[in-house]
Parts: C-alpha cells; structure tokens; sequence
C-alpha cells in the first residue's frame, strides 16, 4: 500500500493533443491511487523555461514526477535536485543517462523508435508505389527520439530498391519546414514524396505545398494531429503517419512511478505499441491512441456526411 499524502507532478516539454492524452492516462492512473497531481507545466520547448518549472516543482515536494525532458544537459541540474529531494522520477522518449544510476531514478518510458522509423521507410514505399523520389526532412536539433526514428527512417529506406532520396533538409523549429519545403521542390521538382520527422512539423510542408499547387507530393509523417488528419482525410497532401498510443503511455508512467514507491523495482525501458495510420483506418485508431473519441470534425468527413452543422 502507498503512504498517505502521495503526490505527483508532470513536467512536460510541450503541450499538444498527444501531450494531453499522455497526461490524462496519467492522471487516470494516478486517482486510482488516490494521487494528487500537484502541478502539470509546458515548457515550449523551452530548455530554460523547463529548468524553471522543474524548481517550481521541487519547491512543492513531490513524491513522484512524470516528465520529457527539452534537453537532457541544460535540465540535468533541475532532475538531479529532485532526486536528491527524494523524488520519484520517470522521464519519457528522451533518456538522461547519468541520472539512471541514482536510487529515485524510478524508470525510462519509450516507444521504439527503431521500429517506427522502419514504419515510416514502409508508409513512404506504399506512398510512391514502391517507386519514386523522396525529400526529407529531418530534426537537426538534438533530440533523443527524433533523432533516432530519423535515422532509423533512413536506414531502412535502403532496402527500397526502387526509392531514392534526392533531397534532405535539417530543421529545428517547426514553423521552419514550409520554408525547407519550398527551397527543396524548387531545386527538386521531380520529389514524389516528403518525409517530416512529426506532425505538427508536417503542418509547413503541406501548407507549401498547397501554395505550390503541388496536390501530387504525400507527406509522411509520425503522431496524430487534427490538421495533418483532416488533410489525410480529405485526400490531400498528407498520406500516413506512425502513431504511437500516448494514453497508454501515460499509464505506463504512472505506474512505473507508482510501483517504485511501492517498492518494486521499475523498468528502465519500456515499448508501447504503435500503429501505421492512413485515411482508411484513422477512425480505428484514434480511440486506440488517445482513449477518447473522434474529433467532430473529423467524423464528419470519415461518415462521409455533406453537412455537418
């Protein structure tokens, strides 16, 4: 049995609908247990503005914390005093590996970001009908799991013989990528198919290309977004994306967290399913990501109604 008085906080790197639905199974799990979640912070991506939060959080003791860290170096002052507090603490996607070592360090929560690169690599195959031209566009920044779905993207690409990459572009901010998008199809016309490290990323690169005229291009893509979908959904730009399940992360990390506190010695790593998403099935997935239902305007264009009022 848990003490009384237990607490948790959520310390996030941003806040998005993927955010929101890692932090509901969160808390979920955390009233099951009669958890009080103290604090829930957006750092915007913010390293500074994270390493704030995270001493605002330490100022109110909680037992447990939940959280992805913006930079693993910039931030590590800011987890190791609340580990030091006596803290519980369990990061997501992006791992701070001197911290495993301490003995709060209650565990490491991850999709597999190989596999899903591997997805992406298939998604693009089916999007040009195993044979075409491919531009991506890649996180520049440092950044754990981007980083690796990128190059596991790459890697895998190789064994699509009838696929070649004749355009890549490093970005770090997302509102960059219509600008990267733009300067790679002037220089490359002929490009069939665009891959974009995440959604919200891929939001750019379909708005150039709708000023480009350019109906033609798929984008490819990772996570759930409602522009992105309502774009795939009505046939445009956007072709697939690789979603992995946040509510169920956020259950994952809860428990893990919870279960140290218990005094059961929690997972340093841990997979969560994913799922490979096109207008067809995006309806089916959905729930499965997010534990919630459709967005209405979404499910006005997958029933295929005319008006929707």
């Amino acid at each position: 049995m848990l003490q009384n008085k237990q607490t948790a906080a959520l310390a996030w790197h941003s806040s998005s609908p993927w955010t929101d639905a890692v932090t509901r199974g969160a808390l979920a799990t955390f009233a099951r247990f009669n958890i009080e979640v103290v604090a829930i912070t957006d750092a915007q991506y913010d390293p500074v503005k994270q390493l704030a939060d995270l001493e605002s959080i330490d100022a109110l003791s909680p037992t447990m914390v939940l959280s992805l860290s913006v930079d693993s170096v910039a931030t590590y002052s800011g987890y190791r005093q609340l580990l030091d507090a006596g803290t519980k603490l369990v990061l997501l996607s992006n791992p701070i590996e001197s911290l495993k070592a301490h003995k709060n360090f209650a565990g490491f929560i991850s999709v597999d970001t190989q596999a899903m690169g591997r997805a992406a690599a298939q998604l693009i195959d089916m999007a040009v009908a195993h044979k075409g031209n491919v531009g991506v566009i890649f996180h520049e920044a440092e950044y754990f799991i981007t980083n690796h779905r990128d190059s596991a993207f790459l890697d895998a690409l190789d064994a699509y013989h009838g696929i070649r990459v004749v355009a890549k572009q490093g970005f770090v901010q997302e509102q960059d990528t219509s600008a990267v998008a733009m300067a790679m199809l002037l220089k490359q016309p002929n490009i069939d198919a665009i891959y974009v490290s995440w959604e919200k990323a891929a939001e750019g690169v379909i708005e150039a290309l709708r000023l480009m005229g350019r109906k033609n291009v798929k984008v490819v893509s990772h996570d759930l977004g409602i522009s992105t979908l309502l774009d795939m959904a009505q046939g445009g730009n956007m072709y697939a994306v690789v979603s992995d399940r946040p509510y169920d992360i956020g259950v994952a990390m809860a428990m893990t967290a919870i279960n140290e506190q218990q005094g059961n010695v929690g997972l340093l790593a841990n997979s969560t399913e994913y799922d490979l998403v096109t207008k067809d099935n995006l309806a089916t997935v959905w729930p499965l990501a997010f534990h919630s239902n459709l967005p209405y305007d979404l499910q006005c264009i997958v029933s295929v109604k005319q008006v929707c009022e």
